[in-house]
C-alpha cells in the first residue's frame, strides 16, 4: 500500500474510531449512573469495540467474506485489552490524581475519559493494520 493511500486508511480509521468512541465516551456516561467510574469505563470499553470491530472490518479494512472473522476476532480483542489498560490508566489517573492535585473539577471524569480514550488511536492503528485485519500475501 503506497503512503497516500495508507494515510487516507488511517484518517478513515480516525473517523470511525471516533464514532466508536463517541459510543464508548456516551456509554461510559450513563452507565456511570450505576457503576463506578473505574467499573463505568471497561463497560462502555466493550461497547466500543463492538462498534469499532464491526466499523474496521467492513468499512476501513474491507476483510469482509475473507473467512477470518476468528482470526480477527482473536487479535482484536488482544489489542483492544492492552488499549483498555491504556484508556483506564490515563483515564482513573488523570481524574483522581492529576487533575485533583491541580485543582481542575470540572467534567474532570469526562476530559480524563476522552483524553484515554484519545490516546490509543495510533497505537491501535498499527496493531490493527499490522496484526488484526493483515492482508494474506498472494
Amino acid at each position: 500500500m503506497n503512503a497516500k493511500q495508507e494515510s487516507k486508511t488511517f484518517v478513515f480509521f480516525l473517523f470511525c474510531g471516533g464514532i466508536a468512541a463517541v459510543v464508548e465516551l456516551g456509554g461510559r456516561w450513563l452507565v456511570n449512573f450505576w457503576l463506578s467510574y473505574s467499573a463505568a469505563i471497561i463497560i462502555a470499553r466493550l461497547a466500543g469495540m463492538l462498534v469499532a470491530f464491526l466499523l474496521f472490518k467492513f468499512l476501513v479494512f474491507k476483510t469482509a467474506g475473507s473467512g477470518r472473522a476468528q482470526r480477527e476476532g482473536g487479535w482484536f480483542v488482544l489489542i483492544n485489552l492492552l488499549a483498555m489498560l491504556q484508556v483506564w490508566l490515563v483515564s482513573v489517573g488523570l481524574a483522581n490524581y492529576v487533575f485533583p492535585w491541580a485543582g481542575m473539577n470540572f467534567h474532570a471524569k469526562d476530559i480524563a475519559h476522552f483524553i484515554g480514550v484519545s490516546t490509543t488511536a495510533l497505537s491501535s492503528f498499527i496493531g490493527h493494520r499490522l496484526f488484526t485485519f493483515k492482508k494474506e500475501a498472494k
